[in-house]
């Protein structure tokens, strides 16, 4: 395996050796569903997922394992003063979730757990600590890991100890703790709390902690050490220094590489809720398409910022309308291409090249493009010989779209949405065409030139060939 992906933990870029040969363990911080997914979000899954992609297209067996956080602080508050009991509340948004992974294209985890379904393994990860002198009570229910008893604290971010300030408590029970920067793996219940968010244990009843919950989760499934661990780089600290520490106090080797998607930004700002300006997906994508905004996304490469303006969705929709109106006449031109063809193609090497280089996607969309333009060429070469090549350049185009998850013609993008639209615009403007064919064989000029007036007022350009009349949607004012 060429493939080559940058360590968080070394800060470096390093050749991608998996656990077993042919066969990757990743373990991705999903969602905490305390409300509606922004597009922040979804930057992190469409990058992993673009991972995933790769590597089985290179042939790995891969075993992905993104957990959904479905009880925490903000939860059992936001629920509280909503009204609502705190498991109906997360299981709102898990499906509003589960609902925007599914409308990018975003493909399903092998497992997806809930932290509330594993109860039991952070029992056993919390004794496992306890019993080695990691992990110490202050009261029932009440656990703290000791980060000064483990002595690689800090490795992940590259941080000392020393030089880590203390979050502000936020209960007397923190004031007891034996350092002000050890952090919770079990939580008591506080006054108010609903008794369906605490479970008893051999330490008293309660709840857990974030970080314990993600390390308990990757252990079941992944065992002790596996291939990567993923999310977005907001995680690195406190929340993967954590549970790195946690683990690896407890026995395991747990993560062997560490990668981290940056984030979506507004005026330099990180996307977020605390901050007012998160992009929900729900609103995206009333005026977006799925396929528009799953470019947006996959577009920059996934450890660069992408800072969202007025004109990232634009620039978006119109190279995805460029690269979905070639699939079309493509296939019009040389017939229909079975989408096993497409993924079983040869890739162009200097496309293998760009996606092995950390998955540089800007330059594996370079190559792309290359074979846009001269697919394009060989379409307005009307000659036989040139079906042949415009079928080659539109099966390479569409085996490295599919790698992004962004093939045109693939099972996501070809009947996406309600086909209704679709069909109704197709019948009226055929109609209004066949009017200005007669038209135009009838010499009425005059009649003919209104009706493609009236069609580019409507957003519909009409290009004129040997072959008769073809229209497409204009790209939006800015494109």
């Amino acid at each position: 395996m060429s493939l080559r992906l940058f360590d968080t933990a070394t800060r470096d870029v390093r050749a991608f050796i998996p656990q077993t040969q042919g066969e990757v363990g990743i373990y991705l911080c999903g969602a905490t569903v305390q409300s509606a997914p922004h597009i922040g979000h979804m930057r992190s899954a469409v990058a992993f997922d673009v991972l995933v992609r790769w590597l089985r297209r290179t042939g790995s067996r891969v075993t992905l394992i993104r957990n959904v956080t479905d009880i925490d602080d903000k939860i059992l508050a936001k629920s509280a003063d909503a009204g609502e009991p705190w498991w109906a509340w997360a299981a709102i948004y898990e499906r509003e979730f589960t609902a925007a992974y599914d409308a990018l294209g975003v493909a399903p985890p092998t497992y997806e757990p809930r932290a509330t379904g594993h109860v039991t393994d952070m029992v056993e990860l919390m004794q496992r600590l306890v019993d080695s002198g990691h992990a110490y009570t202050t009261g029932p229910g009440d656990v703290w890991f000791d980060v000064r008893s483990w002595a690689d604290y800090g490795s992940l971010t590259n941080q000392r100890l020393e030089d880590l300030s203390p979050a502000p408590a936020d209960s007397a029970e923190e004031s007891l703790k034996r350092d002000p920067r050890d952090f919770a793996l079990w939580k008591a219940p506080k006054p108010g709390e609903p008794a369906t968010a605490s479970w008893d244990t051999p330490f008293g009843r309660g709840r857990p902690g974030w970080h314990l919950e993600c390390s308990a989760m990757a252990h079941r499934y992944l065992g002790g050490t596996f291939d990567i661990h993923g999310g977005g780089l907001d995680l690195r600290f406190p929340h993967h220094e954590n549970e790195q520490a946690q683990s690896r106090a407890a026995g395991d080797g747990f993560a062997q590489y560490w990668l981290h998607s940056a984030w979506v930004t507004q005026g330099g700002a990180k996307m977020s809720k605390s901050l007012g300006n998160g992009l929900l997906v729900r609103e995206v994508l009333r005026t977006t398409s799925p396929a528009v905004l799953r470019y947006a996304l996959a577009a920059v490469q996934y450890r660069s910022m992408l800072e969202w303006t007025q004109d990232t969705v634009s620039e978006a929709e119109a190279t995805w309308e460029r690269l979905s109106g070639f699939v079309q006449r493509a296939g019009e031109r040389v017939g229909t291409i079975d989408l096993d063809d497409v993924r079983q193609a040869e890739l162009p090497a200097a496309f293998v090249a760009a996606m092995d280089d950390d998955l540089n996607v800007p330059a594996a969309l370079a190559v792309v493009h290359e074979h846009l333009r001269a697919g394009n060429s060989a379409l307005a070469d009307r000659s036989p010989a040139a079906d042949a090549v415009a079928r080659h350049h539109l099966v390479a185009l569409r085996a490295m779209l599919d790698v992004l998850g962004l093939d045109p013609a693939g099972e996501q993008w070809a009947d996406a949405g309600d086909t209704r639209y679709r069909q109704a615009l197709d019948a009226v403007v055929t109609a209004e065409l066949d009017a200005r064919a007669q038209a135009r064989a009838a010499r009425d000029f005059a009649t003919s030139d209104a009706i493609r007036d009236r069609l580019a007022v409507a957003g519909v350009v009409v290009e004129d060939s040997s072959d008769g009349a073809r229209w497409s949607l204009a790209a939006r004012q800015g494109t």
